[in-house]
């Protein structure tokens, strides 16, 4: 089914919510069994890659450097997919992402321990940049299923908008990307849990929140149901 612009069905605000529910739990996951490095945050292993520099790791510095690499060249294929990929009867080029994302983070439940580590940080880097490249907006609205700082700073500025203006519309916005935030944490708290109790496996329920997500996206555009 084709989408409309306006009203297309990757920009809802419950689908929002999912994935930065799933972009909460993957962050969670690789940190806690897959070598303490952040899927999601870059920022983060930016400032571990420079830590490890400035105490003269280049060996360690690598862990660090590769997620950070293989996230820019996720953003880089979104854009390629985008461009050379056209909304068809079947599929929009958005649930294809989601797909390719289902289907690496299977692999990565494969993935065992120890030496493949940086094998699987790196596909899950992979599958957080496709996410944060095609999902960038709810109602019109732009914002970050994968990390939070975004998120933050949207929801100041639109409440200072309200502050000033008195504009309800205003303090609506802000309260729904403090929600995104809160979700987000939601999913790193059950990603702790989940990760401590099956290990490497529980990416698999990633995939859950994912599946979710493309059968949402299946729904007619403008339909209320």
């Amino acid at each position: 089914m084709i989408y409309n612009k306006e009203t297309q069905m990757s920009e809802s605000y419950i689908l929002g919510i999912l994935l930065a529910v799933v972009g909460g739990y993957l962050d969670a996951y690789t940190y806690i069994c897959r070598g303490q490095v952040f899927a999601n945050a870059q920022t983060g292993n930016i400032v571990l890659l420079g830590l490890q520099l400035a105490q003269g790791n280049v060996s360690r510095s690598l862990h660090y450097l590769v997620p950070i690499l293989t996230f820019f060249v996720g953003i880089f294929f979104v854009e390629f997919m985008r461009n050379k990929s056209e909304i068809n009867n079947i599929l929009h080029w958005r649930q294809i992402i989601l797909v390719i994302e289902l289907i690496i983070l299977i692999g990565v439940a494969f993935l065992p321990g120890g030496r493949l580590d940086a094998l699987a940080t790196v596909a899950v880097s992979f599958v957080c940049a496709l996410q944060a490249q095609s999902f960038r907006k709810f109602n019109g609205n732009a914002y970050a299923s994968t990390m939070c700082t975004g998120n933050l700073r949207s929801a100041s500025e639109h409440f200072y908008r309200y502050y000033s203006l008195q504009n309800k519309t205003e303090l609506k916005v802000t309260l729904k990307y403090l929600v995104i935030i809160l979700f987000f944490i939601l999913g790193a708290i059950i990603g702790c849990y989940l990760t401590k109790a099956y290990q490497i496996k529980s990416v698999l329920f990633c995939c859950l929140g994912l599946s979710a997500a493309f059968l949402l996206m299946l729904k007619r555009p403008g339909n209320k149901s």
